[in-house]
């Protein structure tokens, strides 16, 4: 049975102590060998003209922040207005989230949390940077990065301030430590005020690091 943390304490899913068993680089590592590659083709590219720097920027800041989490966002709009949905996503993340045709590599065991007035949850990958590709996009830097691994598990009440997030004290809070076998995304609560507003607008309140745990909707509070 999981330990069930008090008020400061982080959860800690069953798998989060074992070996991730991914092809990463060591702990502390700030790429792994894809990223490295990745990084080795793109200076290729720039150094030959074939793209622009600030070009390249500029796509790879869509798809982090506004293409990629769509997939995401549609899985809450989808989750706030249709309660049944609510409960098949919560019961089984993974057959939820492929009902809207949404899977793939990163997304086969998916676990979605829902956060709630007496309860926040928070989303890290403490030995590498597992992240759930087909329902966020690309990862933020901030998340692959060993203060956020490491803090968000030691402090996260304090990760959330840092984040504009402050949420009141009587405010349990949950961590949720993602593997290569098993990743978290968060269902976000539905920002008041929004009953007259359709699910595809729902959507557009809904934001990436809503989904991780480390931001709210557009118009929600804690």
């Amino acid at each position: 049975m999981a330990h069930d943390p008090g008020p400061h304490e982080p959860h800690h899913h069953p798998h989060a102590d074992h070996d991730h068993g991914h092809d990463h680089p060591h702990h502390g590592s700030a790429l792994s060998p894809m990223e490295l590659r990745v990084r080795a083709l793109e200076s290729i590219l720039v150094e030959k003209g074939y793209v622009e720097p600030a070009a390249m920027d500029a796509l790879i800041e869509t798809y982090e922040t506004r293409i990629g989490p769509r997939n995401g966002a549609r899985v809450v709009a989808r989750a706030w207005v249709d309660p049944a949905y609510r409960e098949r996503l919560l019961a089984d993340g993974t057959a939820a989230i492929r009902e809207l045709g949404i899977g793939g590599r990163g997304g086969e065991h998916m676990v979605v949390v829902a956060n709630t007035p007496e309860e926040h949850n928070l989303v890290v990958c403490t030995l590498c940077s597992c992240y759930p590709w087909p329902v966020l996009g690309l990862p933020p830097v901030w998340y692959k990065s060993p203060p956020y691994r490491s803090r968000a598990v030691i402090d996260p009440r304090g990760v959330l301030e840092e984040f504009g997030v402050a949420l009141p004290a009587t405010t349990r809070i949950r961590v949720w430590d993602s593997t290569a076998e098993l990743r978290f995304m968060v269902l976000p609560m539905r920002p008041e005020g929004t009953e007259d507003l359709d699910e595809a607008a729902l959507a557009d309140l809904v934001t990436r690091d809503a989904m991780i745990g480390t931001g709210l909707p557009q118009g929600g509070r804690a």
